[in-house]
């Protein structure tokens, strides 16, 4: 499994990359990517990641907190968890004030079909984890 480190290294050469070309690369991988903050659980303090939503519906971005396939859930995911309140950039645009929702059970069983279907990673991080991956609704408020 990737180490905070290695994630911490990933997300800051995505960032170098769409700086570097003005944002003309790094906003579309397999899928869209999204810069989603969140606030500290612990510090208070915003805390930015860079992830792919897999899946939209509407205004409403879905997100998976897999982490790779680790054990633990990921900070963002934690963050959210304590406090959904988030902001939310796509393509670099301004930031957009969102409320987080981790998918209930059912909703979840149907969109994880989908999802693991349509890109294969996700279900191959299913399998290195005993922990249910959760998917997250970033909804508009």
């Amino acid at each position: 499994m990737p180490s905070d480190f290695a994630l911490k290294t990933m997300n800051a050469v995505h960032r170098g990359l769409i700086k570097l070309t003005g944002g003309r690369v790094g906003w579309h991988a397999a899928m869209p990517v999204l810069e989603l903050t969140t606030t500290g659980r612990k510090s208070g303090q915003p805390r930015s990641v860079l992830l792919t939503s897999p899946h939209q519906e509407g205004d409403t971005l879905v997100v998976v907190a897999s982490r790779g396939g680790d054990d633990t859930h990921p900070a963002w995911f934690l963050n959210l968890r304590d406090n959904p309140a988030v902001e939310v950039s796509l393509k670099g645009a301004p930031k957009r004030p969102m409320h987080a929702r981790v998918a209930d059970a059912d909703e979840r069983a149907k969109l994880w079909l989908k999802i693991s279907g349509d890109f294969k990673n996700y279900a191959q991080y299913q399998t290195k984890t005993e922990r249910e991956i959760p998917l997250v609704f970033l909804e508009p408020r």
